[in-house]
């Protein structure tokens, strides 16, 4: 089981602006932060966006991103919106991604920083439009 996903930013205050209406899109809350550091959570879940310790600029990884669980395709939806209103790049609109399941509904955004993010809902109920 994860304990929790952290990603690099070298701006923590940006990152704020971009990641809270996000985060509470989803349900995630800030459960702390600092001058360094933002940590959200739900459930035994954290996603931290912090400084990197070792003091050199934080980069994104190449095939390195990580997904959140949507509730609904409308929160997906807004969530892309929203990620791009708040400073995010588009790097795949919100849709039907059939390469990986049928019912698989996601959208892909970069945060400021470069990070690889995407919000995603599956659920065979939705693509029949119940």
């Amino acid at each position: 089981m994860i304990h929790h996903v952290s990603i690099g930013s070298n701006d923590i205050s940006r990152a704020k602006a971009f990641y809270a209406p996000l985060m509470s899109l989803i349900g995630f809350r800030l459960l702390k932060s600092s001058a360094s550091s933002l940590h959200y959570g739900a459930s035994d879940i954290v996603f931290s966006i912090e400084t990197p310790v070792d003091g050199r600029p934080a980069a994104p990884g190449n095939g390195v991103h990580i997904a959140f669980q949507a509730p609904d395709r409308e929160t997906v939806r807004r969530f892309h919106q929203t990620a791009v209103a708040h400073g995010g790049n588009d790097e795949g609109a919100p849709g039907i991604r059939a390469n990986y399941n049928a019912n698989y509904y996601g959208a892909f955004v970069r945060d400021p920083d470069g990070n690889k993010i995407e919000a995603v809902t599956y659920t065979a109920r939705e693509s029949f439009g119940l």
